[in-house]
Formats: C-alpha cells, structure tokens, sequence
C-alpha cells in the first residue's frame, strides 16, 4: 500500500434526525359499549374495515369475550381472535412469536389494521414487543383490564419479556398511539391483583406525591374492597377513586416524558425497582409484580433511614401504609444478603456501571445514591427479617422458587 492511500484521512458519514412521538392515554367509561367508538378508531382518527387481530388473556375472555365479541359483531368489524395466558411466567419469546404468527395469518398491514391487546400489563408487553418487532414495527391498541395495567403500563413506552432468569432482560421502546382506559374493567379483578396495583402507586406516592401518599393512607382499603368503582354511599368519597388513579397517571407521565427513552438512566421511578426484579423472578410464582415492587419500596425506605435521610417515625408511617393496603412489608428473599448484592450487582450492569440508587429524603422526593454498600445491605436485610414476625423463614433454609 503506497503513503498517499495510508495517510489519506478516512471518509465519515453522520446521519442527524429527529422522529417525533406522541401517543394518547384516553379513559373512556363504557369502552365494550357498541355506541362508544374509541376501540374501532386507528391512530390518527382514521377508520377501517380490514381484519383485526384482538388478543385477550384467558381470564378477560372468560368475563369479557362475550362482549367483545359482541362489540365488534355490532361495528361490522372481522377480528380473528387470540387468547393467551396473562400470568409472569407467560413473558417469554414463544408467546411473542405465537403473536407474530397470528398477525402473519390475519395479513396484518403497515398501519391501517393494528392489533388490540386487551387484558393486563404482562400481555400488553408480549403483544407490544411482537408488534415492535413485525415489519420492524407497526402500531397497536392497548386496552389494560388490571389497575397496575392502568396507572403503570398504560404510561410506558417500554415493552418487555423475560430470558434467562431475569425480569424484561428482551425488550423496545414502542408506545402504542393509544391506550385506552376503562375502569369498570376493575370490578371483576381479583383484590390480590387490585393489591398489585396498589404497589406501583404506593411508589408513584413516596417519589413524588404527598398527597397520593395521604390518599392511600386514609382510603387504600377502602378503595381495595370497592375495587375503585364509584361510591355507592360507603365509606369512600367521591372522587377518591379518580383523583388517586389520576394523580398515579400524571405523575408517571411528568417522570417518564422529558426521558422517555431512559438515556438519563438516574430515574427517580426506578425506585422499588433497584432490588426487587431478581427477588420477583426467584420467588416466581409466589410474589407478583406490585408486591415485590412494594416489598422493595420499604426495603429502600429502611436504608434511608440507615442514612439518615428519613427519621424512624417516617420509616415507621411508610411501613404501616404499605400493611393497610394489604401488602406485606417484606420477604424472606428480602433477608438474603447474598440475593440482594446479586440483585445491586445486576441493576448497576443495567444502569450502566452506577448505582443510580433513588432513595427518600423524605416522602414525595428522592435523591440518588451511587456508593451502597454490602455492610449497609445485611443490615437493612436484618430489619426486613424482623418485619417478617415469628414466623420468619431462615434463610439458611433455603432461597424460595
């Protein structure tokens, strides 16, 4: 090679764009109504007449598929439908390819046909990603049937499965254009799921939102046990349920929209979210999402009181709310040292070589820690352990799951 060639600077490209997104969360009453037209409406308006591919999880076709069916029977709409399991374990690429089959068979276009995904938050990351991933990605409907469904996933622009033992470790980000809300849907859900729930908002509370926080404190049971329908003249005011599902929205969309795409990875809503991905995948099936996110809000909450951040009586407050809505306040798996350094150790890989650890300064603001240690872990796992009360499990017995 002559001198000339090997000192001749290299050629560069760069390539600079910009791809606006916006996608619309609309709470609809009465969205299986055949008169309400929001669930037949495509991204932009527009309307059509081409074959949709509607898939439920099996619980919503059991109390729903009637009237779904019977929706779209009443519009002139052809739907070929697809019911598939809704539970954790189910977050898996065979279930994602089921979908892509399944549009493959519907003749699913670019855009002007969408799949609807109509069920809870597992199901809507299985369709998301599918049709993230069809055509190198196509637009879809998400219609969420569980509260954490309704104040967590609707807001995400993140899709997710799970591999290899860990929780959401394949995904995008591809929001849907829209998604569509109706809480009439929780009247049938069961009081361990509206629970579930309950654990996202309970950290959507401590972040960022005293009021919220109140809100639980004062009406959570009572918003569990009337599944957060209108007062029909119980103990729960009206207006409850809206504002506390409102504000639980707003202030996940306030987080997310200036990062959506998450290249700030310090994320105040990542809080309850530091410790318990690996604990919910090893205590698989017996912890659910919103539990073990709750489990973690109090175990953040105990090393901020280790630093000082929070004084004993707002820790003591945090853990006693966290009980009223029925949430248990630790685990077994939330005492092993070695588990939770494991889980650190995986989020600091995720965060990209820091910590970026959100803990409370007080309730409704957090800072970031980068410097936890191992010391600072084994003592807030021994006071998780003495949350667990005389019926605590060693855990020289052994990790659950």
């Amino acid at each position: 090679m002559n001198s000339a060639a090997q000192s001749r600077e290299p050629l560069r490209w760069t390539i600079t764009t910009q791809l606006p997104v916006a996608y619309e969360i609309v709470e609809t009453p009465g969205l299986l109504d055949p008169a309400n037209p929001e669930l037949l409406s495509l991204p932009g308006g527009a309307t059509g007449t081409e074959t949709r591919l509607v898939v439920l999880d099996h619980s919503v076709s059991d109390l729903y598929g009637e009237r779904i069916r019977a929706y779209f029977d009443a519009n002139d709409v052809p739907v070929t439908y697809l019911s598939m399991p809704g539970d954790e374990e189910s977050k898996s690429i065979g279930n994602v390819l089921d979908v892509v089959a399944k549009l493959n068979e519907v003749g699913t276009n670019r855009l002007s046909n969408p799949p609807i995904v109509i069920g809870g938050g597992v199901l809507a990351d299985v369709v998301g990603l599918a049709a993230s991933l069809y055509r190198r990605g196509i637009p879809y409907i998400r219609v969420p049937t569980t509260l954490l469904g309704q104040v967590d996933v609707s807001v995400a622009a993140k899709t997710g499965i799970n591999f290899g033992g860990y929780r959401n470790r394949l995904g995008s980000y591809s929001p849907p254009p829209r998604t569509l809300i109706d809480r009439e849907f929780l009247a049938t859900v069961p009081r361990r799921q509206i629970r579930n729930g309950m654990g996202e908002i309970f950290k959507m509370a401590l972040i960022k939102d005293l009021r919220l926080f109140e809100l639980l404190e004062e009406h959570g049971a009572d918003l569990i046990e009337a599944r957060f329908q209108a007062s029909g003249g119980g103990p729960l005011p009206a207006g409850v349920p809206d504002e506390v599902i409102g504000r639980a929205i707003a202030g996940m969309a306030e987080e997310l929209q200036p990062n959506l795409w998450e290249k700030d990875l310090r994320r105040s809503v990542d809080y309850g979210h530091s410790f318990s991905p690996l604990v919910e995948m090893r205590a698989l099936p017996e912890l659910l999402h919103g539990e073990a996110v709750a489990m973690d809000c109090v175990f953040s909450a105990v090393l901020a009181a280790q630093r000082g951040l929070i004084d004993e009586a707002v820790l003591e407050r945090i853990i006693a709310a966290a009980v009223r809505l029925g949430l248990r306040p630790s685990h077994p798996l939330f005492c092993d040292v070695d588990l939770l350094t494991e889980a650190l150790a995986d989020t600091v890989r995720h965060r990209d070589g820091k910590q970026h650890l959100p803990i409370l300064t007080r309730i409704g603001e957090v800072c970031f820690l980068d410097d936890l240690s191992v010391p600072e872990i084994a003592s807030a796992a021994d006071r998780m352990g003495r949350l667990l009360g005389p019926a605590a499990v060693p855990v020289a017995a052994g990790r659950l799951g």
